[in-house]
């Protein structure tokens, strides 16, 4: 017999603040697809966002959040990098790094699957990792369908639609009900919103902290 296939989902995105909705989604794919843990990713220098909190603030903001869940894990593998940040340079380090018996599975968005074609090195990233796509509302059901003909016709990607419980929760709508003086509870972790509030992020967010 051969040795057993390790199943690892990566959790990218910029958490600025990581809330329930990545939670919610992180746990429900673990479960279905019976990862062996999940590694959230925060992103360090994304090209196509600007970001709000620093490193520092996302970093804490994300291991107070998946503290209490045993089979979630942190990486500052993005963050550790000074230049930009792509998702095919951080595959390419973490296959090296879990070896061939590992199965590598990006989550990530439905909306973010549409994108995909303009990420860099397409072509090799969908031969290096799988991807689960979560719908979410507002997502144009034929849009997406169609792109993902296109990606395992011209890539033959493997990508998987998966639903979760709809939690129509946006690290965005939290950042302005912050700055509204709003409540953000029950939206994301209670350590995380404390958190939130004792370093005062968001109270102006045309200001980089």
């Amino acid at each position: 017999m051969g040795e057993r296939i390790t199943r690892i989902g990566l959790m990218g995105g910029t958490f600025d603040p990581i809330h329930n909705g990545h939670l919610v989604l992180a746990e429900q794919v673990r479960t279905r697809f019976q990862m062996d843990k999940i590694l959230f990713i925060p992103s360090g220098n994304p090209p196509h966002k600007e970001l709000v909190a620093s490193k520092e603030h996302r970093l804490k903001m994300t291991q107070l959040a998946i503290e209490d869940n045993p089979y979630f894990e942190l990486s500052t593998i993005e963050l550790d990098q000074d230049h930009k940040t792509y998702t095919i340079d951080t595959v390419r380090r973490l296959r090296k790094e879990y070896g061939d018996n590992t199965q590598v599975y990006f989550i990530t968005g439905a909306d973010a699957i549409i994108d995909l074609p303009t990420w860099k090195d397409v072509h090799e990233l969908v031969q290096l990792c799988s991807f689960i796509g979560s719908t979410r509302p507002g997502v144009n059901e034929k849009e997406l369908s169609e792109q993902i003909d296109a990606l395992v016709r011209d890539f033959k990607a493997d990508i998987t639609i998966t639903q979760v419980p709809a939690l129509a929760i946006s690290s965005t709508d939290i950042r302005r009900r912050v700055k509204y003086n709003l409540s953000i509870k029950y939206l994301l972790p209670a350590k995380t919103e404390a958190y939130i509030y004792e370093h005062e992020l968001y109270k102006d967010s045309r200001k980089v902290l």
